[in-house]
């Protein structure tokens, strides 16, 4: 197995929520902070033999060190038992006696594996850990723009060189350097994404022209209510490790989906070793933040290791009267039950409270249907109106490993999104005789409750002379939306003069619900096959049964998602790939004759070339994609006896490619960019869809740390650039549909980081840096309203880690 085909294997540090108050109780607690004393001191270990990789990694987990090397150095070889007490240098050498292994302490008293062969030299990874095997690589600590190994795409841990489809991944790395807190940030940075705002509460991500609902927490799906908004475009990053961005359709993972992008929300773990930090920022319009995280193990032998973070922020914005505070927090435990088994429980929850929520965008047209102007703080709700949102998430796992290399695993969440929204808000332009316009208000209240489990297993296998690995499973997912809406109301004001101080009316009584049950069960399984050393062959499939109550009710049942890809090694550096799977999205929309649109099926297609140097340190890949539904929800009209939009089914053809460049240039450079062109045509007709998001995006974001004597500062920063967009379904102010445009703009962001000590940092942020005016929707969907841009902003942010 040559270093090229090897994925990166990162050992570490298992990693604390509780434990400061379980330290308070009277439980032993293990400081690791000082390198020397922590290689010096000796503990018990009961480790078996078994194949080296995964010894290592329980080893690195239960010592509390990093400990990094190349997989193809472990590949077929097995560890010697472990029993007894002894100090780290001795147990690695016990545990690497007749393998021509060594580990080697660095300075910073971190640990590499290498060849004994080796006469110099050894890898400079910077603590690149594997916490998770079967997710994929920790990125957190690691200085890096790049994950090392994923696995959101195929259940199958994989490099992303190894990967048929494109994954891009914001690391932590990126999220701390340019101060990134919510998921919203994340994306607005994230290559091939569009982000659209209906309103202050409310976001769309797109990719590839398609709507992103499809979400995974640690791997596993969970259901986005999107029209109601219940906290997924709300989630604070202070709970995650990283985002992962898997382009296209992700049937084999998801189920039923968008054909766009599933977005995978990976939390962090915690560590054996004390580890932490605590921030302060503050920004421009009055938004500060303070955050707190902390690690441990939580008893002397390290088995047991708990996190706990929370972030509290109170902000104001642009907009004239608006206000929010959000609250988020987090607690993950891990307790290694034996050697090869470990139990993961864990809690988190975010909640936002906001006033001056509006409800939609600003109107466009005044009542004789010409453009509305006004300054981009102008806010259209009433002082009182608020959109409030939360989200609690309790989950649970079980790990185990075999000694035949094989790893199950056994997952379960409960989630519950929530939304409590009395709004008011002018929907509608001033009367250009009055000056007058009404402004409309109601009160919705409601909740999902979603239940999702899965169990599967992954590990080698061999064929015909040669090992190729397997991942059978099973999953399964229940939500429970269940909302109602009150009497609605309104009242009339001066437009140009809104200060919205008006009378909070009573909601009244409830004039509809809303009782929608999903649920989704699904037997999968992906096999790689290496029919030789430069070939890799995925093949997998997935059983989707699917039944959606309520109004817009709708059952699949066997529903067969394949999916097929190769990847093929030119060189050291370079791979050729091509992937397929199918399309399976539920339809929810009404047809002209009152019913339910077909589920809309087709063809998702990618094949490209990848490349990989640094041993993985950096990634590129450049990728052609084509999506062919069959049953395209396109918008026809509006039902106004039946309060319904209409839309029709029909076929239409995605074209595009996608450029992407991440990591690490040059030692201390980091970069991650990429570029994106797309269109989406309806068949019948050549007319073009999704075209308000930009057919070219490119985006481009970097740090360097300077040399020398001037290390201890870092700069970098970003640029954007968003194609034209365009919609036509956008209605006037008396209903007739218009064209409504927006040029091509670019937007630019700077950063700069001065490490004070090795502890004490801060970093300056500043976006949009010249001030661009633009919008984040021109009439989304139907509407007759947009939304401006966030104004240049600043943030500085303070951070002391331990």
């Amino acid at each position: 197995m040559s270093p090229r085909k090897a994925r990166l294997l990162r050992f570490s540090l298992r990693p604390l929520a509780l434990a400061i108050p379980i330290a308070l109780a009277g439980a032993p607690v293990l400081f690791l902070s000082n390198p020397a004393l922590a290689a010096e001191q000796t503990r018990r270990y009961d480790i078996p033999a078994g194949p080296l990789a995964i010894r290592l990694n329980q080893f690195a987990a239960q010592a509390g060190i990093y400990l990094a090397g190349d997989a193809a150095l472990t590949a077929e070889k097995r560890s010697q038992p472990l029993k007894g007490e002894f100090g780290i240098e001795q147990a690695l050498a016990i545990l690497l006696g007749g393998s021509g292994l060594e580990a080697l302490r660095t300075q910073e008293g971190r640990y590499e594996l290498r060849s004994q062969a080796q006469a110099s030299g050894t890898m400079s990874l910077d603590a690149m850990t594997v916490v998770d095997n079967q997710l994929g690589t920790i990125t957190e600590n690691t200085k890096s723009y790049t994950p090392g190994v994923i696995a959101s795409a195929t259940k199958l841990v994989l490099t992303p060189r190894e990967t048929p489809q494109t994954v891009t991944v914001m690391t932590r790395q990126h999220m701390d350097d340019f101060s990134l807190t919510s998921i919203d940030q994340v994306m607005d940075h994230t290559p091939g994404i569009t982000r659209t705002t209906y309103d202050t509460e409310r976001s769309m991500y797109f990719a590839r022209g398609f709507p992103i609902t499809n979400y995974q927490y640690d791997g596993i799906p969970i259901q986005n209510n999107t029209e109601y908004s219940s906290g997924n475009t709300l989630s604070d990053m202070i709970v995650y490790d990283r985002v992962e961005v898997i382009k296209g359709a992700s049937g084999l993972t998801t189920g039923a989906g968008s054909p766009g992008a599933t977005l995978n929300l990976v939390r962090k773990k915690p560590t054996a070793h004390l580890a932490g930090h605590v921030s302060a920022r503050a920004g421009r319009w009055d938004n500060y933040r303070s955050e707190f995280d902390i690690s441990n193990a939580l008893n002397e032998s390290g088995t047991i290791r708990g996190r706990m973070v929370a972030a509290y922020q109170n902000q104001q914005w642009f907009m004239d009267r608006y206000k929010k505070n959000n609250l988020a927090y987090y607690g993950i435990l891990e307790m290694d039950l034996t050697p090869d088994t470990l139990l993961t429980l864990g809690y988190d929850s975010n909640r936002t409270q906001p006033t001056g929520s509006s409800w939609g965008g600003t109107p466009i047209f005044d009542s004789a249907n010409k453009r509305i102007h006004t300054s981009r703080s102008y806010n259209p709700a009433t002082n009182w109106s608020s959109w409030e949102q939360y989200n609690h998430s309790f989950f649970t796992q079980l790990d185990h490993n075999f000694a035949n290399g094989w790893v199950t695993r056994a997952y379960y969440t409960y989630q519950v999104n929530g939304y409590s929204a009395q709004l008011g808000s002018s929907l509608y332009g001033p009367d250009v005789d009055t000056g007058k316009a009404t402004w409309y208000g109601g009160l919705w209240r409601g909740k999902t409750r979603s239940n999702a489990g899965e169990l599967y297993a992954s590990g080698p296998f061999e064929l015909f002379g040669r090992e190729h690995e397997l991942v059978v499973g099973a999953s399964y997912y229940r939500n429970h939306w269940k909302g109602r809406g009150y009497n609605s109301f309104s009242g009339t004001t001066d437009y140009y003069d809104w200060s919205g101080d008006v009378q909070k009316p009573q909601a009244g009584s409830v004039n509809y619900r809303n009782d929608e049950l999903t649920n989704q069960r699904a037997v999968y399984a992906t096999a790689r096959f290496k029919p030789t050393d430069d070939l890799a062959v995925i093949l997998g499939g997935r059983v989707t049964n699917y039944h959606l109550t309520g109004d817009n009710e709708s059952r699949d049942s066997g529903v067969v998602t394949p999916f097929a890809g190769v990847v093929y090694d030119l060189n050291d550096n370079y791979s050729l790939y091509a992937s397929y799977t199918k399309i399976f999205l539920p339809a929810a929309n009404h047809d002209v004759n009152g019913g339910i649109l077909s589920p809309n099926k087709g063809d998702s297609y990618e094949a490209g070339v990848k490349g990989e140097w640094f041993n993985g340190r950096l990634n590129a890949s450049l990728a052609y994609f084509e999506i062919r539904e069959d049953n395209r929800a396109v918008y026809s009209g509006y039902d106004n006896t039946r309060n319904w939009y209409l839309y029709e089914a029909k076929k239409a053809k995605t074209k595009g490619f996608e450029l992407e460049l991440t990591g690490e240039l040059l030692p201390g450079w980091n970069i991650q960019t990429g570029y994106t062109h797309k269109i989406i045509r309806q068949d019948d007709t050549n007319q073009k869809l999704s075209t308000q998001e930009p057919e070219d995006l490119f985006k481009l974001y970097t740090t360097y740390r300077l040399p020398g004597m001037l290390n201890k500062l870092t700069i970098g920063g970003g640029a954007e650039y968003h194609g034209h967009t365009w919609t036509q379904n956008t209605t006037d102010y008396d209903y007739n549909h218009v064209t409504i445009r927006q040029g091509a703009y670019t937007l630019f962001n700077l950063m700069s980081k001065y490490q004070f000590t090795n502890k004490l940092s801060a970093t300056l942020n500043v976006s949009n840096l010249f001030d661009r005016h633009y919008y984040t929707n021109i009439g989304q969907g139907t509407s007759n309203t947009r939304a401006y841009g966030e104004p240049r902003n600043m943030m500085l942010t303070t951070r002391w880690d331990f």
